[in-house]
């Protein structure tokens, strides 16, 4: 199978990931190693930059026993005008188990998904979805809460171009959750419920800012110092609202000072961040024995 959207996935194999994920996470603490895919080979293809997404498949894939080739976009042969469609023919080619795909374009993962024999999960096609992100935003939040039934979730930032907020939007409901968008007016999709920001956190359990995707963006925000943290971003007294014992998250990179107060992102009582990095790769563990096949 292919991991393209939440939509792919059905309730069980959501549970079933979640689950999975937790099992690795547990083991990758304690030392224990995987060989459950071992013979097979992953291949990372990322258009766009990536520090997490990228090394943890990459760690992913090693702990379950995979050989990993990453393909440096930047030295290949796109650079001289190789289309996306014949770049999959011919990585398709060499016969790879799995694909993880990265791309500026809304569709590329899927449109890649028909083209190649091996397995094809999307990393991020455009502003559309992330799918794991989302399933590892979710199996952090289980770990911490055991339960999203009724957990309220404010994901407060540029929503307009994050492909995170709107896996999430998929994902969370599906659980249990109540998912609350929220950012400037100008950074909202229409069909959005216009929240401000406030109104999102106020009550929430957990709060999950978004990085402001400039390199998405016709036109400049306002750049002045503290701007848009103070009437957007996470600071201390808008935290102060939320239920008392709520979690913070953010998907990375963050703009520290910009859309979240770097102390409230150290915050070790508060700050589920390096949570979120370290469930990646427990999640992408998971998701490459669905689709490549192999459990221990």
């Amino acid at each position: 199978m292919d991991l393209i959207s939440i939509d792919s996935l059905s309730d069980g194999q959501i549970a079933s990931l979640i689950e999975r994920a937790r099992h690795h996470f547990a083991g990758n603490r304690a030392g224990r190693s995987s060989q459950a895919l071992d013979g097979k080979i992953l291949f990372n293809l990322f258009y766009e930059n990536s520090t997490r997404t990228l090394m943890s498949f990459a760690t992913a894939a090693h702990r379950l026993g995979m050989a990993v080739v990453t393909l440096p976009v930047e030295a290949s042969s796109v650079k001289k005008g190789e289309t996306l469609e014949d770049t999959a023919r011919t990585l398709n080619a060499m016969r790879p188990d799995a694909l993880v795909i990265r791309h500026s374009e809304n569709g590329s993962a899927a449109a890649v998904a028909l083209i190649m024999d091996a397995h094809v999960i999307n990393a991020g096609d455009g502003t559309n979805e992330h799918p794991t992100q989302a399933l590892l935003d979710a199996a952090a939040l289980v770990e911490r809460l055991g339960s999203l039934d009724g957990v309220k979730v404010a994901i407060c930032g540029d929503i307009k171009h994050s492909r995170v907020a709107r896996s999430n939007a998929k994902l969370l409901p599906r659980l249990g959750a109540e998912v609350r968008l929220a950012g400037p007016p100008e950074l909202l999709p229409d069909g959005v419920i216009p929240l401000s920001v406030d109104e999102a956190i106020s009550g929430a359990d957990v709060v999950m800012m978004l990085r402001v995707q400039r390199e998405r963006l016709d036109n400049e925000l306002g750049d002045a110092p503290g701007e848009y943290l103070g009437q957007y971003g996470l600071t201390a007294e808008r935290l102060a609202s939320a239920a008392p014992d709520a979690w913070v998250m953010h998907p990375g990179p963050m703009n520290r000072g910009v859309e979240i107060d770097g102390a409230i992102a150290d915050d070790p009582k508060r700050s589920l961040i390096a949570l979120q990095v370290e469930m990646g790769v427990a999640m992408r563990m998971a998701c490459l024995e669905l689709v490549a096949g192999g459990k221990d």
